[in-house]
């Protein structure tokens, strides 16, 4: 079973309204990468805001961080912030995008699904915000993460938790998310952002956190949100549901055959929805190259936001 690059030991999130599955899978990478996680200093985020949401209740493990795939992830954050990715501000028009990276909420693809996103982002114009959200606790080193992993999934997968059940294991993560909207709309003159065109972007567990954030009672909510490898499970889709952009490998083992019920609910709630269901792929490709159509994802949604007059200066 493959899980695409990134996704080896990122523990790749079956993620839905109403279950989290991890798994420990072995995947081929796409490019000459190194596969093995290491353990690696915590990297200088100088920009990082600390979003006021406290400390993660009962935490008894520090932050850290390791590498894989020439990429960096965080495990154990205790303390959410938010990094601002500002675009030249001849480039800027207004639009700003939550960028909710993902790793089953055990861990975060700080840079696959983040940091490089975000400046991906910034040059289109956009102002981008890498939400680095409170994580489940797990062991401090890599080998008892790995090891804990395993026990934890060695009967399966567990129980399928409710979706109020759900909300709840994830309720510091949601509160994360809305704490980043309110700043971002409170500083929005100082960052020139429009407060009405604040949108977010999540993958795999990220996106599981968007569309839960997007259907919590929130007020505003989202301009636009896009769920990226994330669970298509049915939902109830409120009248006031932002425009939706979805993309999935057909061969994601994770999500590629769960059906496409999200899209059906949106649609038939008259809500505006686009859907890129890509040939191949696998889980967690998010910035890596590849020889899959799949890469074109991040400019099919920077097109989409370009149709829907998100990419061009604010009125």
């Amino acid at each position: 079973m493959s899980l695409g690059t990134g996704c080896k030991h990122e523990w790749g999130a079956l993620l839905s309204a109403v279950i989290v599955t991890l798994g420990l899978s072995v995947a081929t990478p796409a490019i000459a990468q190194n596969d093995k996680m290491a353990a690696i200093a915590t990297p200088a985020q100088p920009n990082a805001i600390d979003l006021g949401t406290g400390p993660l209740p009962g935490a008894t493990v520090k932050e850290s961080w390791h590498s894989q795939y020439g990429s960096r992830f965080a495990r154990n954050v205790t303390v959410a912030t938010l990094t601002p990715f500002l675009p030249d501000p001849a480039k800027a028009n207004g639009t700003a995008v939550i960028v909710a990276p993902g790793g089953g909420f055990t861990t975060l693809s700080m840079e696959n699904e983040g940091w490089d996103v975000a400046k991906a982002l910034a040059a289109r114009g956009v102002a981008a915000f890498v939400l680095k959200y409170r994580l489940n606790q797990t062991p401090a080193d890599l080998a008892g993460y790995e090891t804990a992993m395993r026990e934890r999934f060695s009967g399966g997968a567990p129980p399928r938790p409710s979706p109020a059940e759900m909300t709840a294991r994830i309720a510091p993560a949601i509160a994360d998310a809305n704490a980043a909207f309110a700043l971002i709309r409170k500083r929005s003159g100082e960052w020139h952002v429009d407060p009405n065109r604040v949108g977010m972007i999540g993958f795999s567990a990220g996106a599981m956190l968007t569309m839960t954030t997007t259907l919590a009672n929130n007020n505003p909510k989202p301009a636009f949100i896009g769920e990226i490898y994330g669970s298509l499970a049915p939902v109830t889709v409120p009248a006031d549901a932002p425009p939706l952009f979805v993309a999935l490998a057909a061969d994601d083992p994770l999500m590629g055959n769960s059906g496409f019920g999200l899209i059906e609910s949106w649609h038939s709630a008259k809500r505006p929805v686009e859907f890129h269901f890509y040939e191949q792929g696998g889980h967690g490709f998010g910035m890596y190259p590849k020889k899959t159509t799949s890469t074109g994802w991040f400019d099919a949604f920077t097109a989409w936001m370009t149709m829907h007059g998100w990419i061009k200066p604010a009125a």
